[in-house]
């Protein structure tokens, strides 16, 4: 009887693994479960081309006759509502049990719902599927006020198209600086020129009270007092994985799925990749939330899947985000980082921030500057990384550094 691997998840991780298992050779079961309507799609362009041009037919990831090519058993708006893993089987919401030899776990994340009074007004977005991308995209053609709750990649992304596209932006941030759990300050100062400069109303250290409205939002009250008029409201602060499947089938969970180095959970028939993974890197235990590392994880878990021998996983990670004209790409984790070292471009900009930990490069972070982004990510991937004196040595070149290895 041949294997059945089954993926709960249809996004870019789920369908990673089930288009790397055909490539590396399986040629058992495939069933790749997911909650939406429709084709697996791309998540990173909702925020940022699907939210200025509403093109969604660029989004699909692959065509149907993709799974009937490679023999998938695809269910769409299917929801997994427990994992036995005494009887080796998932068991769909509507009763079917699916029996299975490997499981994998690509469940993703869902936003942070703040108990703000008001959130459920209408007039007020999260952004994570297509759905909510084209409610927000509707909802932003009539608005004249928005009001961004959340100074991180998707409400900055989400501000820079309302902005061009005509809307007052107001951006409240409860940190001192705009996403401060991803970059380092000459980063995050870099971005906070350009958005005002663009007209966004940026508000630090600013918390939401409350948002205000009766039939529908009409404004954010702040704990300060003030009060931000507003016909839309976006809230943008942060996600959490969604874990609760594994939990409750009794498989370790901390910040995510606890997997090893191979993405197997405590349970060695199960993995678990993407944006619900918590896995080891570099000595310590990281959830990330990323296309790169979900696409990543998925290849290395067919790999397994499918009888190959390799190391555990460690590849670099890397992330980015459209901000209008500016394009953020970052190389690395600047996860306890000590030092920087900015680099500006002609106009005095800071275009490249080497970020450093006990004197040795841990991350890149970049401004319209794809060609230094490259070297980074090839020169962080070096084994036995690279110190701050190797890098002063080659006056801070990125590119002249790598050359040299």
């Amino acid at each position: 009887m041949s294997e059945h691997v089954v993926i709960i998840g249809a996004g870019q991780g789920g369908l990673q693994v089930v288009a790397s298992l055909r490539q590396d050779g399986f040629a058992g079961r495939i069933t790749l479960i997911g909650d939406e309507p429709g084709l697996p799609y791309q998540r990173p362009p909702l925020s940022k081309g699907y939210m200025a041009d509403g093109d969604a037919s660029r989004l699909a990831l692959k065509p149907q006759g993709f799974f009937e090519t490679e023999g998938v058993d695809y269910r769409p708006e299917t929801t997994a509502a427990r994992i036995d893993l005494a009887a080796g089987r998932v068991v769909l919401a509507g009763g079917e049990a699916l029996g299975f030899d490997r499981l994998v776990l690509a469940t993703g994340a869902r936003n942070i719902r703040p108990p703000l009074p008001g959130i459920e007004l209408p007039g007020v977005h999260l952004l994570r599927g297509l759905a909510d991308a084209a409610a927000l995209r509707d909802a932003m053609a009539g608005a004249r006020r928005a009001v961004v709750i959340g100074g991180g990649f998707i409400g900055l992304e989400f501000a820079a198209v309302a902005a061009a596209a005509g809307v007052e932006v107001t951006v409240i941030e409860a940190a001192p600086r705009l996403m401060a759990r991803a970059v380092t300050p000459p980063t995050s100062a870099r971005f906070l020129d350009f958005h005002r400069g663009a007209g966004v109303d940026v508000r630090l250290g600013a918390l939401g009270a409350a948002i205000l409205g009766d039939e529908s939002a009409s404004g954010v009250a702040l704990a300060d007092g003030h009060t931000i008029p507003a016909d839309l409201v976006l809230v943008a602060v942060g996600v959490r994985p969604n874990v609760e499947l594994a939990q409750d089938a009794g498989l370790a969970v901390a910040d995510g799925i606890t997997v090893d180095g191979h993405l197997r959970t405590s349970d060695p028939r199960v993995f678990a990749i993407g944006d619900c993974a918590n896995f080891p890197l570099g000595g310590r235990h990281v959830r990330l939330e990323s296309v790169q590392a979900a696409a990543d994880h998925a290849r290395h878990v067919a790999r397994t899947i499918a009888g190959a021998e390799q190391p555990p996983y460690d590849a670099l990670p890397w992330f980015w985000s459209d901000q209008g004209p500016l394009k953020l790409q970052i190389a690395g984790l600047s996860a306890g980082w000590d030092a920087t070292h900015p680099l500006q471009d002609a106009t005095g900009a800071t275009d490249t921030v080497l970020v450093f930990r006990e004197d040795r490069l841990i991350a890149v972070e970049t401004v319209n500057q794809a060609g230094r982004h490259m070297a980074a990510r090839r020169l962080l991937a070096q084994p036995g990384g690279i110190t701050r004196d190797t890098l002063a040595a080659h006056d801070h070149d990125l590119r002249a550094a790598l050359a040299a290895r």
